[in-house]
């Protein structure tokens, strides 16, 4: 078969695939109509709906897209097993032309899609050709689309294509033929079908990367639910779309587990997790939690901001025990004798004695049970001591009257007096107004530091929204919240940028998953908060996971290797201990300009701040001269003067929080909010200002640096910080 005729064929069977497709569609939804209609019991039939009308919802919001990105042609040996001669499309979700019959297209989670990944010629694994499928740039999946493909032969013979066509390239411009071996030093693969997916201009919201999993990716997708991992990842390794599809992997392998549970997806921010949005669904995965650590601990709007020295007090792992304290230093201690419990039945007084009332307590106490349930355990043990003394008397006791004795005003008064009801509002209050409390745990310094005078405690729960709380003031009202009564949990969370989360935080996530596992992702090199994690190992203890293995990726698929060189300049001064990044990708476009003395390769543009900002409005037209996203990053409040600049200049742009809009060719964003984005071209203004504007500007110049895609242009009229200087190495 020649190239052209193979090329035909597999548009051919494309289209079939559609016409699966579309059936499957009304399929699902007849079957909602007759589900209902199921003769079982009123719950059976609830749950038979459910999963019905969710599966119908997942097909109708199947984008449009290419249904297949792949293919592998198993071999006729023994390494084959099962698949012998077999051939399986792979794609995004399975489809089929009834649910019993062969399925035209694989998911690309199941098991036999696995050697799509890790085949390789020196391990086929039963694989003859491994073939790859270019589609057109943003391809809806019309067959015409499909513009070219690759075969490659992993066994010695192999190749359905012709050799004399192997190098043919279509008028598409989509690689039609064999793969060659391995590209020149740089490139990704010896796929010129990866390597163009790969470096595709990042236009719009994050995509997915089930066509371009390297087999480290693969093998961090694939890890089995109850393992929790972490993994470290250089800029560009792809770890955030790692842990996207190990969530749909996870959801697609334990179903029943995770769909009890839950799955929750935890971002930085909203900004960031509108750019990952759209990569589930086009997994076929929907109705999936993406949120914040804000977010998920949101008791009460924020109507106050701490001080950051107040911040890093509340964020500090000794808080917990100084709340713990502060909770439990309303039970009545060792030393405490009650008053006598007499409560009136009838004609008769039940009596329990100072002495054995502190037992109880005592009891309760050495339990360790979260604060709300301690209290109602307390209540029954008072009441069962109660019931004894009553059945020794006149007989067994009902139900019905352990349950009045139980809420009687005398038990109810004992209650209140040794383990009184509270709220997580009320002890934060007090603690805040008066840390005398925290006196052990926090230095007098720290103390004066988190002491609010303007708090009062709440008399009930809407003056206690009313109050002025703070961001991290939620953070310990959700640890006060957990030590009165457990939250419910999910069977599996997914943590990016998670190298600045505080310790408060990582209690508050460990707290919601006590019965699952974790995927936590990060770059210890690009922690930019006060609390930012210095190892893994320190953060994953109070996330609870202090075995979790740390994996580290280095090889970098996104960040060209000119940019990755200049950011790992920067590795020394980060005071972290993580590995320096590697590029696969070619030099990319490296420019520095500096206003009034001229740039590398041509002369500049002015002096001074007119000069600077005509460097910035060139920087900018040079790339809209260019496919893909631009991002001008800047310090904070530079970036708003440059967004009224380019304004000026007739360049529309929009901020980070637009990211992924059709308008948004152009986002103007400080480098406060660069971090998990990506931009095709990077013009990166004043790095020194980056660098100076807080404590860990290093961290944050780190992360700006390596935002792109394709091309930096670092534009700056201040002397480069000195690890940036030319001749720097």
């Amino acid at each position: 078969m020649t190239a052209a005729e193979a090329l035909d064929e597999e548009r051919t069977y494309h289209r079939t695939c559609r016409a699966a497709l579309t059936g499957m569609v009304d399929e699902a939804q007849t079957r909602i109509v007759t589900g209902e209609n199921a003769f079982a019991s009123g719950a059976d039939a609830e749950v038979l709906g459910r999963h019905l009308r969710s599966y119908a919802k997942e097909l109708r919001q199947e984008p449009d897209s290419p249904l297949f990105f792949g293919r592998l042609d198993f071999g006729d040996g023994p390494a084959a097993g099962d698949h012998a001669g077999q051939s399986y499309h792979i794609g995004r979700r399975r489809i089929s032309e009834h649910p019993a019959a062969p399925p035209l297209v694989v998911d690309w989670r199941a098991p036999v899609s696995r050697a799509f990944y890790r085949a390789s010629a020196a391990d086929p694994q039963g694989v003859a050709v491994r073939r790859r499928f270019g589609w057109a740039p943003w391809s809806t999946g019309e067959p015409e689309e499909l513009t070219g493909l690759e075969d490659e032969p992993l066994e010695p013979g192999a190749g359905p294509v012709d050799a004399a066509t192997a190098s043919a390239v279509t008028a598409d411009a989509g690689q039609v033929g064999a793969s060659g071996p391995p590209g020149p030093p740089g490139a990704v693969t010896g796929s010129a079908i990866l390597t163009g997916e790969i470096e595709r201009p990042r236009i719009g919201p994050m995509r997915d990367i089930a066509a371009t999993i390297q087999p480290e990716q693969d093998d961090l997708v694939r890890s089995e639910l109850g393992r929790s991992l972490c993994v470290q990842g250089a800029p560009g390794t792809g770890k955030t779309a790692v842990g996207l599809h190990r969530a749909a992997y996870l959801l697609y392998t334990y179903p029943q587990r995770l769909r009890r549970g839950g799955l929750l997806v935890l971002g930085p921010n909203r900004a960031f997790l509108s750019y990952i949005s759209d990569v589930l669904p086009a997994l076929g995965e929907i109705g999936i939690r993406q949120s914040t650590v804000g977010e998920e601990i949101a008791r009460h709007p924020v109507r106050t901001r701490d001080t950051e020295a107040a911040a890093v007090v509340k964020h500090d792992a000794r808080m917990a025990a100084v709340l713990h304290r502060a909770l439990y230093g309303r039970v009545a201690g060792p030393a405490f004798r009650p008053a006598p419990l007499v409560v009136a039945d009838g004609s008769y007084r039940w009596r329990l004695e100072p002495d054995e009332l502190a037992r109880l307590v005592a009891e309760v106490r050495a339990e360790a049970p979260p604060y709300g349930v301690g209290r109602e355990r307390l209540r029954s043990r008072t009441v069962r001591a109660l019931q004894l003394r009553a059945e020794r008397r006149t007989g067994p006791r009902s139900a019905q009257w352990t349950r009045r004795l139980g809420f009687s005003r005398p038990v109810t008064a004992h209650l209140d007096a040794v383990w009184p009801k509270v709220t997580p509002e009320e002890v934060l209050a007090g603690l805040l107004a008066d840390p005398a409390e925290a006196d052990g745990g926090l230095t007098p310094e720290e103390r004066r530091a988190i002491r609010r005078a303007d708090l009062r405690v709440p008399s009930g729960p809407r003056a206690a929204r009313k109050l002025p709380w703070s961001a991290a003031d939620l953070v310990l009202l959700d640890e006060l919240a957990g030590l009165i009564e457990h939250p419910e949990g999910y069977g599996h969370v997914v943590i990016d940028e998670a190298q600045d989360l505080s310790p408060m935080e990582c209690r508050a996530i460990a707290r919601r998953v006590a019965f699952g596992s974790l995927t936590v992702l990060g770059d210890l090199a690009q922690g930019t908060t006060p609390w930012a994690a210095r190892s893994w190992p320190a953060l994953l203890a109070h996330l609870g996971r202090p075995d979790a293995a740390v994996t580290s990726l280095t090889t970098g698929f996104r960040v060209p290797g000119a940019v990755v060189e200049l950011a790992n300049r920067l590795l020394a001064s980060l005071d972290v201990d993580v590995p320096p990044a590697r590029s696969l990708r070619g030099a990319g476009e490296l420019t520095i300009s500096r206003a009034g003395h001229g740039e590398r390769g041509r002369e500049g543009e002015g002096e001074g701040e007119d000069g600077l900002d005509a460097l910035v409005v060139g920087a900018v037209r040079a790339a809209l001269a260019r496919e893909g996203s631009i991002g001008v990053i800047a310090a904070g409040p530079e970036a708003d003067r440059l967004r009224t600049v380019l304004a000026g200049a007739g360049i529309a742009t929009v901020t980070a929080d637009d990211f992924g809009t059709p308008a948004a060719r152009v986002t103007v964003l400080p480098a406060t909010a660069a971090k998990g984005l990506e931009y095709d071209h990077v013009v990166l203004v004043e790095p020194a200002e980056v660098l100076a504007a807080e404590a860990r500007g290093a961290h944050r110049l780190y992360v700006a640096l390596t935002r792109a895609v394709s091309r930096l242009h670092v534009v700056h009229s201040r002397p480069l910080p000195e690890e940036l200087a030319p001749g720097v190495s």
